[in-house]
């Protein structure tokens, strides 16, 4: 331990992994460490036995919900988007290589009561039973102007400079209702909030062609892809890049005390009564409390069931995003499914996850709207957790720390954190213009 790292990396949930394996690969010398004796962090799958013990205080499940060891429970359940951030780093670092992918079936929205696949063509627009006729018209009309739309192609713009005009203004040329735009901010472009109607257009429409894109790559029924035996692969896979360019790690190490200099700058990490000297520390909110602040609250429910959820064209892996006006909350609902096919749970058993930003302490009323459209339900485990955001300078500190997970069950705001913390870290921008139709190795898998 008694060495000189340039960074060290303290917890092993996705995100610090990611930049762990990232940091590696770009010939820093790193040290990972966790208090834990298991990868994953907050992000890890568990066991049934293990899930069983942390919500339900004792490790005995009942025979019927089958083989423990057969179940890999997501703490934080999210799906990739088959074209989207996190996908390009798994490329750029070769990770897809100790990784297995599956497309996930279906995309759907909650409008009116009903579940509805999700249109992201505009021929799936003329058949969505989402719209009247009149309404799918329109609809199909902006879709074409969003799949036609080239930032260098001005042609394509209809004289609209979607760097200054809102989406609010681009939505209006086309008179789209209010569902539709509901379902097309929310479920298409995957905002978690309405702010994005005020706000320059470009990054809704660059949103909307990822999902199209993503769509198209494997001609399956969603944007989506998820690593066989769950996410707790990923990690692990990250862990397993940053060894072999010599990354060191040291799982089960209590304290991970962070030592500062008189400046109040991090200079290395003590534990077990060894410290470890580094230029700059990563980690998570948990291994430096003092310096980030709380700004929300997840509620979960865990929810084992023996089949598919209803309307869902029985699909064996699924994302169903509740808009918050449905609701009449403050936030999205999500509700994530995936099941025996993708190694997760034994035959013949599913998995769903309803998740929200909580607005309440009592999470089983709260997500009462999402358990309520997954039919009968074997076993349910409610779980609560605060989120984080740091609030110091790593200026200042030399400490570079990431956000909590949120309540979202797609990557895209995971991988946009862990983006910026390597741009802080390293001062430049990670290249992920990857060539991904030469990536076989991830499309065959996911094929």
């Amino acid at each position: 331990m008694d060495e000189e790292y340039d960074v060290i990396v303290l917890g092993t949930g996705l995100k610090e992994c990611i930049i762990s394996g990232l940091l590696s690969v770009d010939g820093l010398k790193v040290l990972h460490m966790d208090r834990n004796d298991y990868y994953g962090g907050e992000s890890s799958s568990l066991n049934l036995t293990k899930l069983w013990k942390r919500f339900k205080g004792n490790d005995s499940p009942p025979e019927h919900l089958g083989i423990s060891k057969e179940y890999n429970v997501d703490m934080v359940p999210k799906f990739m988007m088959a074209n989207g951030a996190l996908v390009r780093v798994l490329i750029h670092t070769s990770v897809t290589k100790y990784l297995n992918f599956k497309a996930v079936d279906g995309s759907f929205v909650y409008n009116n009561g009903k579940i509805h696949k999700v249109p992201a063509t505009d021929v799936e627009a003329l058949k969505s039973n989402l719209m009247g006729l009149f309404e799918k018209r329109r609809a199909r009309k902006f879709f074409i102007y969003v799949q036609d739309y080239e930032e260098e192609d001005a042609k394509s713009h209809e004289g609209l400079d979607l760097t200054k005009v809102t989406t609010r203004e681009v939505i209006s040329k086309y008179g789209l209702e209010d569902d539709t735009v509901d379902f097309i901010g929310h479920a298409l472009a995957l905002h978690r909030d309405d702010s994005y109607l005020d706000e320059p257009a470009l990054d809704t429409v660059k949103r909307m062609k990822l999902y199209a894109e993503s769509l198209a790559r494997f001609q399956g029924g969603s944007p989506y892809i998820y690593p066989l035996y769950g996410l707790g692969e990923l990690p692990q896979a990250f862990a397993r890049l940053s060894a072999v360019y010599g990354g060191t790690y040291m799982l089960n190490k209590p304290e991970c005390k962070v030592e500062f200099d008189e400046s109040g700058k991090a200079y290395g990490v003590t534990s077990e009564g060894e410290t470890a000297k580094c230029k700059k520390v990563v980690c998570d909110p948990s291994y430096l409390p003092e310096k980030v602040k709380k700004v929300g609250r997840v509620a979960r429910a865990i929810c084992i069931m023996k089949h598919p959820i209803p309307d869902t064209k029985d699909s064996h892996s699924v994302q169903i995003i509740l808009p918050k006006k449905q609701l009449k909350r403050k936030s999205d609902m999500y509700v994530f499914c995936c099941s025996y096919a993708h190694n997760v749970a034994p035959k013949g058993k599913f998995i769903a996850f309803v998740s929200t930003e909580a607005e309440t302490d009592k999470p089983e009323i709260e997500l009462k709207p999402g358990i309520d459209l997954l039919g009968p339900v074997e076993e349910t485990f409610f779980d609560i957790y605060d989120r984080y955001e740091p609030i110091n300078n790593p200026e200042e500190d030399s400490c570079f720390l990431t956000n909590s997970y949120d309540a979202s069950t797609h990557f895209e705001t995971t991988v946009k954190d862990v983006l910026s913390l390597y741009n802080k870290i390293t001062g430049k921008e990670l290249d992920l213009s990857v060539d991904l139709n030469a990536a076989s190795a991830t499309e065959q898998e996911a094929a």
